[in-house]
């Protein structure tokens, strides 16, 4: 059997899997919140795989639990902790590796890469970039070399799917000497699930990923779009951080950049302050106090104007973003929607491909609003594009990178 463990280490939360590479399905798995807070918490689920070759993983149990927890270092020493007493114990599945996410790679890292001294410099040297998130990601990296020497380790780079970028994609038209010095450019993020996705629509369709134009939602909390020609991205939402493009739960996405010197000048924010307004006060949350689209929706329904105003923003943005890629492509065969809002909210997926009919993309109606967790086709049999709901799964790309490392 050949285990990998997959860390992924935000800014205050450890979370955390253990998959079997041979059925691709996890063992255990876990989520540690709130770290360096009053109190954080713990989820630890233990999962074991049905009879037979072909038989789901089910779940077997999950563990919840609060305590204290100062640091990365101590929530590491957690995990460990939920391994032991809960299973699947570490020393009968032992990791053959451990893959870690990375948020941003800068333009320096274009795969996934062995962590050596000199790469975890490098991706310390791009906090910088990535303020809210190296910092924790390299913490995790840290803590697991240390208890898992004998093994390797492989960094998995948010922004490395999208190295792929012409300069004509990624190149911001201010003074490029200035841009060049301050590593100014877009990134884009996201880039594990926009890789999954696009390689699982292809395998679903029984289409070669070389010859397809695709278009991968990923609706989450966070939110971006990429425009993926024969595997490869060529256009993105996110860019520099991944506070530009779509509206999100929390930030505010495109902006007038003249805003930022408005509120700088009338309002006298600081810059730490235009950054949380932006980043936290901003988006769904911003426009109608409730950042979960869930909430949007039911404020719809019931008739609420700043509800009903902030659904419309965010569907705007989408149709917006989706006409302008498929310019880019020429065309587009499959759109893909993910993540937790493009995974479940059937209303969202309707709107913003419903003025696309001129293209002869066709929603099936039943399909779309049909619950599974399985990947799906939405559109009818008569659609001239193919779309799809294709559930993401990070932890498993960022372990098949990994093992390809090893």
């Amino acid at each position: 059997m050949s285990v990998v463990l997959i860390i992924n280490s935000g800014s205050s939360s450890l979370k955390y899997s253990l998959i079997d590479m041979d059925r691709e399905s996890p063992l255990g798995e876990g989520l540690i919140e709130r770290i360096g807070q009053d109190v954080s918490a713990i989820s630890h689920t233990v999962r074991r795989p049905g009879d037979g070759e072909a038989a789901p993983t089910v779940l077997d149990v999950t563990k919840k639990s609060e305590r204290t927890i100062a640091d990365h270092d101590e929530a590491f020493a957690v995990m460990l902790e939920q391994f032991e007493r809960h299973g699947p114990a570490l020393d009968e599945h032992a990791p053959v590796a451990v893959g870690h996410r990375v948020v941003h790679g800068g333009a320096r890292f274009f795969s996934p890469t062995l962590v050596t001294d000199a790469v975890e410099q490098s991706i310390g040297e791009l906090e910088v970039l990535a303020p809210l998130h190296n910092p924790a990601n390299l913490a995790g990296i840290r803590a697991a070399r240390a208890v898992f020497k004998d093994v390797p380790h492989v960094a998995v780079f948010d922004t490395a799917f999208h190295q792929t970028l012409k300069p004509s994609a990624y190149t911001y038209a201010i003074d490029a000497a200035f841009a060049e010095k301050h590593r100014i450019r877009r990134y884009g993020f996201h880039g594990t699930s926009h890789k999954y996705v696009s390689e699982q629509a292809a395998a679903f369709l029984g289409r070669d990923l070389a010859s397809l134009r695709q278009l991968v939602f990923h609706l989450g909390n966070g939110a971006s779009v990429t425009a993926i020609d024969g595997g490869r991205s060529v256009e993105t939402s996110m860019g520099f951080t991944p506070l530009e493009g779509l509206v999100m739960g929390t930030r505010s996405g495109d902006l007038d950049p003249a805003v930022l010197v408005h509120i700088a000048r009338v309002a006298e924010y600081s810059i730490d302050e235009i950054d949380t307004l932006l980043n936290t006060r901003s988006g769904l949350k911003g426009l109608a106090g409730h950042s979960d689209m869930r909430d949007i929706l039911a404020g719809v329904d019931a008739g609420a104007e700043a509800a009903t105003l902030a659904f419309d923003v965010y569907i705007h943005r989408l149709r917006a973003y989706a006409g302008a890629y498929i310019a880019q492509l020429g065309g587009v065969d499959v759109i893909s929607f993910t993540a937790g809002v493009g995974e479940n909210a059937a209303r969202v997926r309707a709107e913003a491909l419903s003025t696309f009919g001129f293209l002869g993309i066709e929603i099936d109606q039943a399909r779309n609003e049909a619950r599974s967790h399985s990947i799906r086709r939405i559109s009818t049999d008569s659609s001239s594009v193919s779309v799809l709901v294709v559930p993401t799964d990070e932890e498993l790309e960022i372990a098949r990178q990994t093992l390809s490392q090893v």
